[in-house]
């Protein structure tokens, strides 16, 4: 129950013209509401006509009978849930994004970050471009339909423009006739496909979502890959394959995933049961009780349990009807969801040493108020395990963890957090053991940046809100020195 702000979410379906492809589409974004709950939308292709709806809010909230029908009926649509990291919180900055240009159309749809985003819009806007967005998902669609100029396909123009883009992009894009799923070289976010009985084809961030569609699991798109469906037939263009080292971001496992997805071939429940079993080896303790705070942490305390020997306890009731903690914009609010969100069931915790296991600890507030509910609920000891390293780094590639300002680890020793937090003990899964989580060798396969390990890519230049003119807290107080000092400069001259 981490306070972080999670990336996106993309869908997209391709079958048959009397499809009600908007009503599956909208039960794939369903299924991955997980990973953003501050806008969505829905893009239907019907013969080249696109309509689109999209609106703040959840899925269940934006969408109704009446705009669903309206969207009518296609032989192809994607979706997108959005939860932004780069770009503010508005409608303009929902997708999926649709473009017109000289030789048609394209929606396109994206989860991730760039690390170049901010260098390549100033280049685009010095050669005339306008943008109507803050999110560095238009600049995707720019660098795309730029290339098309002199391509004889939508996906010739994707491959030319992944030679000049760089970071992190999972896309579903949608011509009138054709539908693509990309994958970034480092396969940094998840994405695969499936396909239904009825020969419509699935892509998704996640295979929980093809379950709730009704469609089997073909495989993942392979980092650096671009899949085309085109009519029946599925081609795959591998160009940009094995050109990076692979690099899917750790925290899918961890905390971002739905526990039922499988990604890579690696289930996300065990790799958190796992991290919990790893957790007791780590960092044992006497205890009565192993607790899990729901829902990403609950994997892990059964790991935990099983591997200590102490008892798995149900020790929180969760309010189903509110989204996660992280999506309230300022921390006051915040506060206020964990305070309705959760409550402890006394009689699990009260008069026992309680192991609290969560996914992680990011800033601190959020198992903050959580201990303090277990110590109100009577517990005579609590002792926090979080199945993630501490939080050191900036995250570039879809985590909004943009400054080491407001992470604890960063701000106090490791051995003065407990007494911060107000538990009696603390213990940080061991970042040497992450490839033990998911299977791979010692560094090999994951991104583990933001627990310390180095950057797959280059560090971008300024901040990930600079498209709304904001500046970091650094920056501020170097221009107010730099005005200070020139200021100084004239009254001394």
């Amino acid at each position: 129950m981490s306070n972080l702000h999670e990336e996106c979410a993309v869908f997209g379906i391709y079958g048959h013209q009397t499809e009600d492809v908007a009503r599956t589409v909208y039960y794939g974004l369903y299924a991955l509401q997980h990973r953003g709950q501050e806008s969505c939308g829905i893009v239907v292709d019907d013969d080249g006509l696109f309509t689109t709806y999209k609106d703040m809010g959840l899925v269940s909230q934006v969408f109704n009978k009446q705009n669903l029908a309206s969207l009518g009926q296609g032989q192809a649509a994607i979706g997108h849930c959005r939860y932004g990291t780069t770009g503010m919180g508005d409608r303009n900055n929902a997708q999926p994004i649709v473009v017109n240009h000289h030789k048609g159309r394209m929606a396109i749809a994206h989860n991730g970050n760039l690390v170049n985003a901010f260098e390549l819009r100033q280049e685009l806007e010095l050669q005339g471009s306008i943008f109507h967005t803050t999110s560095d998902t238009e600049v995707i669609a720019y660098m795309i339909t730029k290339e098309r100029i002199d391509c004889e396909s939508i996906e010739e123009a994707v491959n030319r423009a992944m030679n000049k883009i760089e970071g992190a992009y999972s896309l579903v894009i949608m011509s009138p006739a054709k539908m693509l799923a990309v994958r970034d070289p480092y396969g940094f976010r998840p994405l695969c496909y499936g396909k239904r009985d009825d020969g419509t084809f699935i892509v998704a961030s996640e295979t929980c979502a093809l379950d709730a569609v009704g469609a089997k699991f073909v495989r993942d798109i392979e980092p650096g890959e671009i899949v085309v469906f085109d009519g029946d037939e599925v081609r795959s263009i591998k160009d940009h394959c094995e050109t990076k080292p692979h690099k899917i971001c750790i925290f899918e496992y961890l905390y971002f995933a739905r526990p039922d997805s499988v990604i890579e071939g690696k289930s996300v429940h065990e790799a958190r049961v796992r991290a919990g079993s790893l957790l007791a080896m780590e960092h044992p303790v006497e205890a009565d009780v192993v607790v899990g705070v729901p829902d990403s942490g609950l994997d892990a305390a059964i790991g935990y349990s099983k591997q200590s020997g102490i008892p798995y306890g149900m020790g929180f009731i969760k309010n189903k009807y509110i989204g996660r903690t992280f999506i309230a914009p300022g921390q006051k609010n915040r506060e206020d969801k964990v305070r309705i969100k959760l409550n402890a069931i006394a009689e699990t915790m009260r008069g026992k040493r309680v192991v609290l296991v969560d996914d992680s600890i990011v800033r601190g507030t959020t198992i903050t108020r959580i201990v303090r509910l277990v110590r109100n609920a009577g517990a005579k000891e609590v002792h926090v395990r979080a199945a993630a390293p501490p939080f050191t780094d900036p995250c570039y590639y879809g985590t909004d963890v943009d400054s080491q300002e407001n992470l604890i680890a960063c701000q106090h020793p490791l051995d003065k957090i407990a007494e911060v937090i107000g538990a009696d003990s603390v213990g940080y899964l061991y970042v040497d053991h992450l490839n033990m989580v998911i299977g791979t060798q010692p560094g090999e396969g994951f991104c583990a940046s933001c627990f310390g390990e180095p950057y797959p890519t280059v560090i971008p230049t300024g901040q990930k809100d600079r498209f709304e003119g904001k500046i970091s807290k650094s920056e501020k107080k170097q221009k107010k020195s730099d005005a200070e000092n020139y200021d100084m400069y004239l009254r001394n001259d």
